[in-house]
């Protein structure tokens, strides 16, 4: 399994492929798939049977999964995409922007 520099929660620009230059923050991680669900990017048409749930059915738009490797940290000073480190402060370790150099 591999350590992932990317968390639910955070604000994210998409870097590659169809939806490049979208943000959204993520929702969910998976990681034996190495993939994420960014909130609003990567919307995909699913079209469900009449149930006692949602008894119109029809087609419904959600959030596919993407590629970790195709998204970027925002960094919080400047809003570009930025590189994500790791730095010991007061005996705990704190993700940092490499742009700014500032705590994340």
């Amino acid at each position: 399994m591999t350590k992932l520099k990317i968390k639910s929660g955070d604000t994210v620009v998409v870097t590659a492929g169809d939806h490049k230059g979208s943000e959204g923050k993520v929702m969910k991680i998976f990681l034996d798939k190495n993939k994420a669900i960014v909130e609003g990017v990567n919307m995909v048409s699913k079209h469900e049977k009449p149930s006692a749930k949602n008894p119109q059915g029809g087609i419904a738009k959600k959030e596919a999964p993407i590629h970790i490797s195709n998204l970027s940290l925002v960094d919080p000073k400047s809003g570009k995409a930025t590189r994500v480190g790791y730095k010991m402060e007061n005996d705990k370790k704190v993700r940092f922007s490499k742009q700014s150099n500032q705590a994340i």
